[in-house]
């Protein structure tokens, strides 16, 4: 079984983000943290952690990358709880037994991106389009024969745009999901 995990290639995340995860923290999406929230009208780091963030599980906070690593079904078993207890102690979750459906829900999602090689970097960009919050996931590709290191050894930015753009095609290998 595979689940992600943030990770921390340089201090980025720490300016980048209000709260920034934990680097090691169990990931999922954590669209759902915007669902009551316009994103049009989201600035700075929020807007930042609605665009490019995935959710550290335990820190409750944000991550630009995640990795995909091995887990058991303890470990599964385990972030499905602790995404529980967030819910109801963060989000206002009814009961635990309505945020245990929901975290299984993310868990289940985020294992759904876990169908490439361990140690595969994922990377998400976020945008609203008529009401809905669209979520596409792209693999970075290291260059051949080179280790995790800097981010930039590997990703260009080149902008801010609202575009799939945002990648250097010729430094990185991309394939996309709609959620």
């Amino acid at each position: 079984m595979k689940l992600l995990r943030t990770i921390a290639l340089d201090p980025s995340d720490t300016f980048v983000f209000d709260v920034p995860a934990e680097p090691g923290d169990w990931a999922v999406s954590g669209a759902f943290r915007f669902c009551d929230r316009d994103p049009a009208k989201l600035i700075g780091k929020d807007r930042s952690a609605f665009r490019s963030g995935f959710l550290g599980v335990r820190s409750w906070g944000w991550s630009t990358l995640v990795q995909i690593v091995r887990a058991t079904e303890d470990d599964r078993r385990a972030v499905v709880e602790l995404l529980a207890r967030q819910l109801v102690e963060r989000f206002g979750a009814p009961d635990l037994a309505a945020a245990r459906l929901a975290a299984e829900e993310e868990v289940a999602f985020a294992q759904s991106l876990c169908t490439h090689p361990l140690s595969a970097l994922i990377a998400v960009h976020r945008a609203a389009s008529d009401g809905e919050i669209r979520e596409s996931f792209r693999r970075l590709q290291l260059r051949e024969g080179q280790r995790h290191g800097k981010a930039f050894s590997f990703m260009e930015v080149e902008d801010d745009a609202e575009t799939d753009s945002t990648l250097n095609p010729a430094k990185v290998s991309e394939e996309q999901w709609r959620r």
